[in-house]
């Protein structure tokens, strides 16, 4: 049975999970195996797709040099001759390996996307371990544009407020019994 109900045999599709047959108005058709589900087995994983990395991206990280060679589009190439080809190709180089670090004293943190933070005063790259100027030990530049960060870090955890004066009564007050 291809789509639809006896009164509208235009409207609609069968989902071809073979444990499902839904009748669904709105039908999703598989990107990678061109078969319709319904909502239930839209997905790669629901429908055991058998086609579902056709569409995905996939990298092989150099060991030597830590450059990413894209591997989407070969054809099932071997992951070791695309690496033994990057080597030979003279864009491997060893120099590269070098990841940043923290460069606060005796922190060999390395700096990632999602680890780093740049100090609002020195514009220094650390951890975010040091990222408050106290912590990285922050020479602050002065600046129009900076004053206030300079101000609070030269405070040094320092309670700047004011003490604070108990209120006088100006009027009589009443209390509730």
């Amino acid at each position: 049975m291809e789509g639809g109900s006896e009164a509208f045999p235009d409207l609609g599709r069968h989902c071809q999970n073979p444990d499902c047959h839904q009748l669904d108005f709105l039908p999703f058709t598989c990107n990678a195996c061109r078969k319709v589900f319904c909502l239930e087995h839209r997905s790669y994983k629901s429908h055991d797709c058998p086609k579902s990395d056709v569409n995905s991206r996939k990298v092989v990280v150099c060991e030597i040099c830590s450059a990413s060679i894209e591997t989407t589009g070969r054809n099932g190439e071997d992951e070791k001759k695309i690496l033994e080809r990057h080597e030979k190709s003279g864009d491997c180089d060893p120099k590269n390996k070098k990841k940043p670090a923290c460069p606060v004293r005796r922190c060999k943190e390395v700096l990632t996307f999602s680890n780093t933070a740049a100090c609002k005063i020195c514009q220094i790259k650390v951890c975010l371990k040091h990222r408050f100027p106290a912590d990285h030990g922050c020479k602050p530049s002065m600046s129009d544009n900076n004053k206030f960060l300079v101000a609070l870090a030269a405070r040094n955890g320092k309670d700047c407020r004011k003490k604070a004066v108990p209120p006088t009564p100006s009027a009589p007050t009443v209390k509730a019994c």
